[in-house]
């Protein structure tokens, strides 16, 4: 038997990929950016085991049994890392026939907005690369074909996925813009609104939207290419401010396209408002942009900020979104979250530049937050007692 272990990261767009204009090839109607967390907070983990004694392909995702072979994405990406290990001519240790047994897990909700299908692909795709010894930027283009934003999180820091021009989508990778070393101080704050899996899924939006809104088309023409141009350029420069306003434009434009669609997507709800009705109103108080957010297809807010900022933002969450398990570790999660959580408990109200309060919602709208931070790609573990599949009968512990 051979056994290859690996994690991948969830990745947040900033200017959003939402639209196809290949449904089979994904390839995207306009160019995207993200940022790759770290996995030490949110990450996929996936085993693949290949052996002579297996009959079949078989997958287990978060502990249950589901379709290998008649998932056509699985399937596709699967040939395609095959195809690409032949044309390297990798040194495969065993014959690419052998059947293959998968058990994937992530430590985050899953289809509940927050990436999980992007962190899931690019971890299979990553880990199968492993397995039969492939290493080439190629892998983007593969990722993509299971889950067009999973491309990005081949990749750490922040990254822009081109949307590319030719038919057979050869063009349409994933490249990074700079590494998590360039602006390590960005933080990341995700309030849970929903933890359940979203009523349409992202697949079945962005068709409904392509063909039915007009806004998605002007979008992707129109404001998508100097977006990319401008934010980049604040990456670069590491200028918050243009960053935040940027990525909260098109935030709030992306949730526009998915009203404009008939039926309309409705992704964010009361309590998404909310949250941005607070980062604004915050921002107005600090008097400069400290915060901002971005949604993707679910009511889950993310929140970028520097890191000298969090503690000051964290009690100020606390207090205009009180929640009765606040002093309990698992309402904070990931980094310093005994820290974090006394400085939150410990604010009872917030007036900034003495004279602003902030609203104060009623309790409990928020299910929990992970604190998180801009993190590197994906990872090969090496000890066997990584692997989520035993070695000997080849299921998932």
């Amino acid at each position: 038997m051979f056994i290859e272990t690996c994690i991948a990261p969830v990745n947040i767009a900033l200017i959003k990929y939402w639209g196809k204009r290949d449904e089979e090839l994904i390839l995207p109607i306009n160019d995207s950016i993200s940022m790759t967390l770290s996995t030490d907070e949110m990450c996929a983990k996936t085993t693949v085991a290949a052996c002579s004694t297996f009959k079949e392909h078989r997958m287990w995702l978060n502990g249950e049994e589901i379709p290998f072979e008649e998932n056509c994405r699985i399937m596709r990406c699967l040939k395609a890392l095959q195809c690409l290990a032949l044309a390297k001519g990798a040194p495969t240790k065993f014959p690419l026939e052998w059947k293959l047994h998968l058990t994937s897990r992530n430590n985050f909700p899953t289809a509940a907005g927050l990436a999980s299908s992007a962190a899931g692909y690019a971890c299979f795709v990553y880990t199968l690369a492993c397995l039969y010894g492939v290493a080439d930027e190629e892998l983007t283009a593969i990722a993509r074909l299971g889950s067009g934003s999973a491309c990005r999180s081949l990749h750490g820091g922040f990254v822009r996925w081109h949307m590319g021009h030719l038919a057979d989508g050869s063009d349409s990778l994933a490249l990074p813009i700079a590494s998590a070393s360039h602006w390590p101080n960005m933080h990341v704050l995700i309030l849970v609104v929903s933890d359940g899996r979203k009523k349409t899924s992202s697949t079945k939006g962005m068709q409904r939207t392509v063909e039915t809104s007009d806004l998605i088309h002007y979008r992707a023409k129109h404001c998508v290419p100097s977006r990319i141009k401008a934010i980049s350029e604040a990456i670069r420069q590491r200028d918050f401010e243009l960053f935040a306003k940027i990525t909260m434009q098109d935030s709030n434009q992306f949730h526009a396209t998915a009203l404009d669609t008939y039926p309309p997507c409705v992704y964010m709800n009361d309590v998404s408002h909310s949250i941005a009705a607070f980062v604004h109103a915050y921002n107005a108080a600090i008097g400069s942009t400290r915060v901002a957010y971005t949604f993707d297809a679910g009511p889950n807010a993310c929140l970028y900020v520097l890191q000298e900022h969090v503690s000051s933002l964290l009690p100020a969450i606390q207090s205009s979104f009180p929640n009765d398990s606040a002093d309990n570790v698992e309402y904070f999660k990931g980094i310093a979250s005994d820290q974090l959580t006394q400085s939150a408990t410990e604010a009872t109200d917030i007036s900034l530049n003495g004279n602003t309060s902030l609203p104060v919602h009623e309790h409990n709208l928020l299910k929990y937050i992970i604190h998180t931070k801009i993190g590197a790609g994906p990872k090969r573990l090496t000890g066997k007692e990584e692997h989520l599949i035993n070695i000997t009968t080849g299921h998932p512990y």
